[in-house]
């Protein structure tokens, strides 16, 4: 059975002007038990998470000042988000529902985190409405209890995961893959075990023919014995924060294609859904429902 993560957390109110996207969380598992694509039985409600896990991955002092609410005003601009309370336990129950997802990856071959993808949080700071990185607190959760020997990162969404890169930069048993747009944030971008950088405009028939060229050669390089996967849907031509061309039929072939290969090669997947920001809502749940109707056609 396809499990995902959600909580009603997902969805807290931010200020106004913090908002919007923000509603996909609450519209996606919506549309997923509207149209029939999933049951309630699918999704799971990820609780506060054993700080050990989060501490594997993210400085002691920094997430001290960040669950006190207690950082510099420098490091919340970086953030871009107000702090509070319900933001920073937000942010741990996310980590937790890819945790937990983790174990459902293994027992069923893949399982979903509606929200998460927050991989522009390094080890001692959070970026760009990243606090703590749900993808390699995971990883290291695994690493951990040597549930996994060697762990590829694939990260489709259009901005590079910078905090990925520079979390696992000394780390040979986690490889970083990233694909994202030159032009895009971040703009001094880290050094991933491999980056490949799109120009403005890239369409589908580019994107799938790189991604299509590279990922099969990952596999046989790294022989990794998990995925972490994030779908990232801002790689769209509406994206008001992306700079890639690609249809909303190419981003469901670029998640087919993945998800394929991942089921193919007997290599457990979590998905962390990541961002999406088209100035119509419609078309963001639409991209990221494309990934759950994959999954589950693929899967089960």
């Amino acid at each position: 059975m396809l499990k995902i993560a959600y909580h009603p957390i997902y969805k807290h109110p931010l200020p106004q002007g913090h908002r919007f996207p923000m509603i996909k969380y609450e519209l996606l598992p919506e549309q997923l038990l509207h149209e029939g694509t999933c049951s309630p039985d699918n999704f799971f409600e990820p609780v506060f998470p054993d700080e050990t896990y989060i501490l594997s991955t993210h400085e002691e002092r920094y997430y001290r000042n960040l669950t006190a609410l207690d950082l510099k005003p420098s490091e919340v601009r970086k953030i871009g988000f107000p702090l509070s309370d319900a933001l920073v336990q937000r942010e741990c129950i996310i980590a937790q529902g890819t945790i937990t997802g983790c174990e459902y990856a293994l027992e069923y071959g893949i399982s979903m985190n509606i929200a998460g993808g927050t991989h522009h949080a390094y080890s001692n700071r959070g970026e760009a409405f990243c606090m703590l990185n749900d993808q390699a607190i995971g990883a290291n959760y695994l690493k951990a209890g040597g549930k996994a020997q060697k762990i590829l990162v694939v990260d489709l969404d259009v901005h590079q995961g910078n905090g990925t890169a520079e979390i696992f930069a000394d780390d040979a048993t986690v490889f970083t893959f990233s694909i994202h747009g030159k032009a895009n944030y971040p703009f001094k971008k880290e050094e991933s075990d491999l980056d490949i950088s799109l120009e403005r405009g890239t369409d589908d028939t580019t994107y799938l023919s790189i991604l299509k060229e590279t990922l099969p050669k990952l596999l046989d390089d790294v022989q990794p014995d998990f995925i972490f996967y994030l779908c990232g849907v801002d790689v769209v031509a509406t994206d008001k924060l992306g700079t890639l061309g690609m249809t909303l039929e190419g981003c469901a072939a670029r998640d087919q294609f993945v998800l394929e290969t991942c089921k193919t090669n007997g290599i457990p997947v979590q998905c962390s859904m990541g961002g999406g920001y088209s100035p119509d809502i419609k078309i963001i749940v639409e991209a990221h429902a494309n990934t759950f109707r994959v999954a589950q056609e693929l899967f089960f």
